[in-house]
């Protein structure tokens, strides 16, 4: 299996090209005021806590972004206490003045919050921290002033706690164990869990944890190690010797601000202020119960760890759904601490880096693959926000300026003669200024009679005098001369400062023109995502009745081939009855033939018997007249065997058909396949308004509302049996036609020669008599022939002729 990430890190890799590669980029982030999240995540005993921390004499990816940010702002940060944070999760600035009170309050205090930056380091870590490479971020913006917060939590079966909280120690009240008894006073109360809040700019942060202002990495990092990471939990494992039991977030909050006009002082406005955040957090390590052996609270520990780990997988899956597919399904960030913390990262607040820790252990095969899948999926979730910078409005280079202006006055004071006071400065410039006139005679009037020494010093003091007019008139004009500069110069701040009125408000409606541009963008996309939403509802019902349709041509497509086959198999099957019928009769009409013989030589010594009795009866004298045989029970008699129904009845099935049919208002469609034997019989079918068809098609149902098919097939005497299958025509909610058979009527005809003949009474009749009733004595009609005609199709018994003998 293969698996694609941005940077690969071998073995050997040493921290400073892990830190370059990972970790500056969101250095440099957190200085220009953007957020920044760094996580480790993998396997439990895959390396995550090293390189956060690192080891002595090569420090991990914490310390060395502590000593990155120092390097950068270490001239440029604040006093401590200029920059305050709230309990809100903002930040605000006071004055000089306030925030040396608020030195000295702190400092009064029995133990101080914050560690002393003049302390020694703790041997411990101080290998650590001792960096050596004094990274910085490049173009810091020299006319702001920074200050560092940093705070510690950790997050612990899904409760939150502060790493830095001291807990309060209370000797006077007992402290109650589990087993409801007072326990020792010496014991500290367990930490409280923190609640999650959001602030104003709907950023999660953690209500009432501690954050420490610190002024250099020795310091900062003293905080992590000895307040923190010494409270941290961990465990013994089977596979870890120190396993952490929680997830750690070492968060570093950079608060900056600009200076003001003169460059001196911090700006005392407060929407002016930059507060950045970088969070650095080592998750612990999934792991399986069945290779940890765990127990108790350890199980407990670990179901809390692999229950977060997979709440952080499932919101970026989310993500990456919705950013894929433009969804706009909930995340889930609620579900656990880990992730409701960070809401903000994932919805775009700042950047978000994972470095993934793999054993190449064995037996951590299985879920290095999950952590190497989880994490290769990851990086296609992209979410960006832009930083919105506060528009400050001074002039840039401010700090140089002052700087300048005071080494240019500190370098003037000490040609002078050192930086002295006000009373000193002027009675220094005196003696500059009396310097330069010509200096006094000798003033000493020894002699009355001395007229040299008075003119000389009334010459020397018009001098002097001369020469202060001359200087008087000189600074006059350098005092008109610098009044002109300053009018000029104020003419021009003031055209400048108009200039930059005129662009400001330019620049004011054009972002007022984008924000409304921007507004209608918004709504005009959130018509589309509405648009959007409707057509994937109407696609999803399209593609849900094409699935039904297609699943409904597939069962008709198949209803088609069962009903070929169906078709097919009764093709074969009345072929083979008609081969066998055709023998059955073939052989009947042999049979017949010979019976037909037979009955005619029955017939002939039945008519040779008539004779011989006639010819009797006229030779013999008339003595009297024989008794008449009874006709009423010979004609009874044979109505039994008769084979064909009389006249008068034959009307009756018809008549009956008539009142048995149901559909007198209705249309009928007549199905009558092509190999239909015409029945011919006393009971035919009547179907009133019917349509005839060979094969039943979707034009003659629609028209129709009932439906008759003639089906035939041989019986078990050998016989022709017809069945009419009637049944109701309705539409279907396809649009199409279906048939509900409703009853069935069979029809069946019987051969009148397989009855039993009677056979001719002994005594013949005489031929008057047989005159009289030749047509209603039943043997006289039996006695008539029935013949078939040769090469009729019609089967045997469908036509009926008397021939006389």
């Amino acid at each position: 299996t293969q698996y694609s990430f941005k940077e690969v890190f071998g073995t050997l890799v040493v921290q400073k090209e892990l830190f370059d590669v990972v970790a500056k980029p969101l250095v440099e982030d957190l200085i220009r005021g953007k957020n920044g999240l760094l996580f480790t995540y993998g396997v439990t005993g895959s390396g995550k806590t090293h390189t956060m921390t690192g080891s002595p004499g090569d420090g991990g990816l914490l310390p060395r972004c502590l000593d990155m940010i120092f390097n950068s702002i270490g001239p440029f940060q604040a006093k401590r206490f200029v920059f305050k944070l709230d309990d809100k999760n903002g930040v605000d600035v006071q004055s000089e003045v306030d925030a040396l009170l608020e030195r000295q309050r702190r400092e009064a205090l029995p133990v101080p919050k914050t560690p002393s930056g003049k302390r020694q380091m703790d041997p411990e870590f101080a290998d650590m921290i001792n960096v050596q490479d004094h990274c910085q971020v490049e173009e810091v913006d020299e006319d702001n002033v920074y200050s560092v917060f940093v705070s510690y939590i950790e997050i612990y079966n899904n409760y939150i706690y502060d790493l830095l909280e001291e807990a309060p120690l209370e000797p006077i009240k007992p402290k109650w164990n589990s087993c409801n008894t007072p326990g020792r006073n010496g014991d500290f109360l367990p930490p409280q869990s923190k609640i999650l809040r959001e602030d104003q700019n709907h950023n999660m942060y953690v209500t009432g944890c501690t954050e420490v202002e610190v002024k250099s990495t020795e310091e900062a990092f003293e905080v992590f190690w000895r307040a923190g990471q010494k409270r941290r939990r961990i465990a013994h494992t089977q596979l870890n010797r120190e396993s952490s039991r929680s997830h750690s977030v070492f968060i570093i909050k950079l608060a900056q601000a600009p200076l003001d006009a003169d460059g001196d002082n911090v700006l005392q406005e407060k929407e002016q202020i930059t507060l950045s955040q970088l969070s650095l957090v080592d998750l612990a390590g999934s792991e399986r119960t069945n290779r940890t052996k765990a127990e108790g609270n350890r199980l407990r520990e670990a179901g809390n760890i692999n229950q977060s780990l997979m709440t952080l997988r499932t919101c970026i899956e989310v993500l990456r759904e919705n950013q894929l597919y433009g969804t706009n399904k909930m995340v889930p960030y609620r579900d656990s601490k880990l992730t409701h913390l960070f809401k903000n990262y994932f919805d775009g607040e700042g950047k978000v880096r994972m470095i993934v820790c793999v054993n190449p252990k064995a037996e951590d095969y299985e879920e290095s693959l999950q952590v190497m899948r989880f994490a290769e999926m990851t990086q296609e979730v992209e979410v960006a926000r832009p930083v919105d910078r506060p528009l400050c409005g001074l002039t840039p280079g401010r700090r140089l300026r002052n700087q300048a202006f005071r080494e240019e006055l500190s370098r003037k004071l000490e040609m002078r003669g050192g930086p002295l006071g006000g009373e000193t400065e002027e009675q220094s410039a005196a003696e500059l200024f009396l310097q330069s006139f010509p200096p006094l005679p000798s003033c000493e009037l020894l002699d009355i009679n001395d007229d040299q020494t008075l003119p000389k010093l009334l010459e020397v003091l018009e001098q002097r005098h001369k020469m202060r007019q001359n200087l008087a008139e000189e600074f006059a004009k350098n005092v008109l001369a610098f009044k002109t500069m300053l009018q000029e110069f104020d003419s021009s701040v003031i055209s400048k400062e108009n200039y930059i009125q005129g662009k400001l408000s330019e620049k004011e409606k054009t972002i007022t023109g984008q924000r409304t541009e921007l507004e209608r963008l918004e709504k005009k996309i959130k018509t589309l995502e509405y648009k959007i939403e409707i057509l994937e509802k109407t696609a999803t019902i399209y593609e849900e009745d094409k699935r039904n349709l297609q699943q409904e041509l597939e069962n008709k497509s198949q209803k088609l081939q069962r009903q070929a086959s169906d078709k097919r198999r009764l093709e074969a099957r009345l072929q083979g009855m008609v081969a066998e019928t055709t023998m059955k009769w073939e052989k009947e009409c042999e049979r017949r033939v010979a019976a037909k013989q037979l009955e005619m030589q029955n017939k002939l010594w039945v008519k040779d018997e008539k004779l011989k009795q006639l010819k009797a009866i006229v030779t013999e004298p008339k003595a009297e007249k024989p008794e008449r045989p009874s006709r009423e029970r010979d004609r009874e008699k044979p109505v039994r065997r008769s084979v064909s129904p009389s006249p008068a009845p034959s009307a009756a099935p018809v008549r009956l058909r008539q009142r048995r049919s149901r559909s007198a208002g209705e249309r009928w469609v007549d199905h009558k396949p092509p190999s239909h034997v015409p029945t011919e019989t006393l009971l035919q079918p009547h179907v009133p308004r019917a349509i005839t068809v060979a094969a039943a098609s979707e034009k003659a149902l629609a028209r129709c509302d009932r439906y008759l098919l003639t089906h035939q097939e041989l019986a078990s005497d050998g016989e022709i049996q017809t069945k009419l299958i009637k049944g109701d025509v309705f539409k279907t909610r396809g649009g199409g036609q279906a048939v509900q058979f409703t009853d069935i009527e069979t029809l069946k005809q019987e051969s009148p020669t397989g009855r039993k003949r009677r056979s001719s009474p002994p005594n013949p009749e005489p031929l008057g008599d047989a005159a009289d009733s030749e047509w209603t004595d039943v043997e006289t009609r039996c006695s008539v022939a029935v013949e078939m005609r040769a090469g009729s199709a019609l089967g045997p018994g469908y036509q009926h002729h008397a021939l006389p003998k």
